[in-house]
């Protein structure tokens, strides 16, 4: 690829989404810093971008999810695709579990 590329180019394909997971929280609620090796992958995000419905058995299977929407995905659920500091995850319909009103 030349160039930088940026998540404003990605769109996911048909059955997926693009996500930007939370912020981890490096201190404790004590005020403990925990260092970086601790870290574990949040498993909620807001959504990015969306990709087309998908078609199961002849149904037409619509993402559940819009833009902007928070959502709460698999823990083992996506794959990870990092963009400069930040790692996105593209999530199929099904690893998502959840909406956050």
């Amino acid at each position: 690829m030349k160039g930088t590329l940026s998540v404003s180019q990605l769109q996911p394909l048909a059955g997926y989404v693009l996500v930007e997971p939370a912020k981890t929280q490096k201190q404790t609620a004590s005020g403990i810093i925990l260092p970086d090796s601790h870290d574990e992958k949040p498993q909620h995000g807001t959504v990015l971008a969306v990709g087309g419905a998908v078609y199961v058995d002849g149904k037409e299977i619509m993402a559940p999810v819009k833009k902007g929407d928070q959502v709460i995905y698999k823990k083992w659920g996506g794959n990870d695709f990092k963009i400069g500091d930040v790692e996105y995850q593209f999530l199929k319909f099904e690893d998502i579990l959840a909406v956050i009103k």
